[in-house]
């Protein structure tokens, strides 16, 4: 037990060393402290870890954590404000891929020895991974889209899935009516006395807490640890008790505070419970390989066959179903925290484990890419359902985000509605309210869309870091296109590569762009900028004005005073 602080600490730095490579090369950071894990560990590695109840111990620490963590994420009255549509696209989702796992892995033999193999492995098929696709989603600013809100619903609904099924595991090898509605039973009445103690106990004690800022994160562990000790006295398993937990504190009005002060400890944790999975990783055979390919297209293909009709038939857009099902094919970590369970409880065979963190891993990469690039894929993928007859509806501007048709009639174009461009359109609006019929706005937010829709102009989704996407928004035969946001918040890209991109899809356009630095007026103009704006620069000859203004008037009553003739 001794060595357990000295392996946490290499555990560490390992997690530290592959995640910092892991951003360099692109890759989510979850695939550094798996890589770290894989090097410290005895199978691939450098053997620096070899103790198994070492890892046992970094392993069931992260998880608690992990469960606690993924449980303060989960907002119950967002459930239920979800909406039916949204609602029936998670059941068909889950119910259809897990459908088509089962055949699959069954026709391709890919269960092992373990008694439920073949039911673990689709469930592992059917949930997607929170961490990453959260991640990527808002690198990209895809979060608000309707794509983006389709994902985050449909992935709420996969962790309420994923909870029901964590209720079932350990009945699974006893599975009569009895021995199963005790156990649910056990895990409702749980919840029902965590939530009492929540409103009526725990509201007092977190007020208290919060007079000391300290206090509030020790607090809020113990209540994890509280739960758990309840979960077990129940017959229940820990980790149900820290997703409990975790859950009761989400609903609680201290909930955001809490989830901040966690935010370090967070990261901590869930390093050490994907470090410790990295840590069991086999030496891969080419055989394993090959079929985690093999799973990952059918998680691909599961995901579109069961969201991208379902979502056009709903209503709800082909093309936001075909890159919603994009955005969830990969593997859920919360798949590996099932399987971890059910190695306690013998349900599976460790072959099985070590495939489907194979296959998590290579889904991991491939999904990185996907994401970045799911509108194109996505009109690849939408050619083959239009020729079955289901062709993307005309869709308001928000949720298309295609098509050359949005910018008929729209001139003078504003990229980016934050400070520069809402000055503007404002001052436009006082001045030559004539010009705003012929104004579109592009902006990935679309909490603007009804406010500028409502004062006459045109609202359009369009990421600004990913120029390439903006070739189908209708801005080919702009005259003016003004750029209102610099370097500072353009993520993923720079003005120089916006400008590059826009003069690409339209040069005979007066491009106007904002710079940061005067080093960058020059450039810009180089490039071909009509003209280039330093607000920095601008706000700087403004305030000398009004300073100089202000102190010639102070030094003319000044002299005033000074020469006036005294008064008797």
């Amino acid at each position: 037990m001794h060595h357990l602080i000295p392996e946490i600490g290499l555990a560490i730095i390992f997690a530290a060393v592959l995640a910092h490579v892991a951003r360099l090369v692109r890759q989510p950071l979850l695939l550094g402290y798996i890589a770290g894990g894989i090097l410290l560990g005895p199978n691939i590695g450098f053997g620096f870890v070899e103790s198994e109840e070492s890892i046992q111990i970094i392993s069931e620490m992260g998880l608690v954590m992990l469960l606690f963590i993924i449980g303060l994420e989960i907002r119950l009255p967002e459930l239920a404000g979800l909406g039916p549509k949204l609602f029936i696209l998670g059941v068909i989702q889950f119910g259809g891929c897990l459908g088509i796992g089962m055949a699959a892995f069954h026709y391709m033999g890919l269960a092992g020895d373990g008694a439920f193999d073949l039911l673990y492995l689709a469930i592992a098929g059917s949930l997607s991974s929170t961490l990453i696709v959260v991640k990527l989603l808002y690198d990209k600013l895809e979060i608000e889209t309707a794509a983006g809100k389709l994902t985050i619903g449909i992935l709420i609904l996969q962790d309420l899935w994923a909870i029901l099924f964590m209720g079932l595991q350990p009945s699974l090898s006893n599975p009569e009516a009895t021995v199963i509605l005790k156990s649910l039973g056990g895990a409702v009445l749980l919840v029902v006395v965590a939530a009492l103690l929540s409103r009526f106990v725990l509201k007092h004690i977190f007020h208290l807490a919060s007079r000391n800022p300290e206090l509030v994160l020790i607090t809020a562990m113990a209540w994890c640890f509280i739960v758990c000790a309840l979960a077990h006295t129940a017959g229940l398993s820990i980790e149900m008790g820290s997703l409990i937990a975790g859950v009761t504190i989400a609903a609680y009005p201290y909930a955001n505070d809490v989830i901040t002060k966690l935010a370090g400890i967070r990261d901590f944790f869930v390093t050490l419970f994907f470090v410790a999975l990295g840590m069991k990783v086999p030496i891969p055979e080419l055989g394993t390989v090959g079929m985690a390919l093999a799973f990952i297209g059918i998680v691909f293909f599961s995901r579109i066959l069961t969201i991208a009709p379902t979502a056009f038939f709903a209503g709800l857009g082909l093309r936001n179903g075909l890159v919603t099902a994009i955005n969830l094919s990969q593997v859920s970590e919360f798949s590996l925290v099932i399987f971890s369970l059910g190695m306690g409880f013998a349900h599976i065979s460790d072959d099985v484990q070590a495939f489907v963190l194979t296959a998590m891993l290579l889904a991991s990469l491939i999904s990185t890419y996907a994401i970045r690039f799911n509108d194109n894929i996505a009109r690849g993928v939408g050619k083959g359902f239009g020729l079955l007859g289901m062709k993307e509806k005309s869709a308001p501007a928000s949720e298309s985000g295609g098509g050359h048709g949005h910018g008929s009639g729209r001139d003078i174009v504003v990229l980016g509605y934050y400070r520069i461009g809402r000055a503007f359109l404002e001052r436009l609006e006082s001045y030559c309210p004539e010009l705003i019929s012929r104004v579109m706005v592009v902006d990935f937010n679309p909490a603007f869309q009804k406010e500028l829709e409502g004062r006459g102009f045109k609202w359009v989704y369009g990421d600004l870091a990913n120029p390439d996407s903006l070739t189908h928004l209708g801005i080919h035969e702009a005259r003016l296109m003004l750029v209102t946001v610099s370097d500072v918040f353009l993520k993923g890209t720079t003005t120089r590569r916006l400008l590059s991109r826009l003069r690409e899809i339209n040069p005979g356009a007066n491009h106007v762009m904002v710079a940061d630095e005067p080093s960058d007026f020059q450039n810009l103009k180089e490039m071909g900028a009509a003209h280039v704006l330093i607000p920095g620069q601008i706000t700087g000859q403004e305030l000398f004005q009004w300073v100089t203004h202000q102190l010639e008037i102070h030094e003319i009553g000044y002299r005033e005073d000074k020469h006036a003739e005294p008064v008797a």
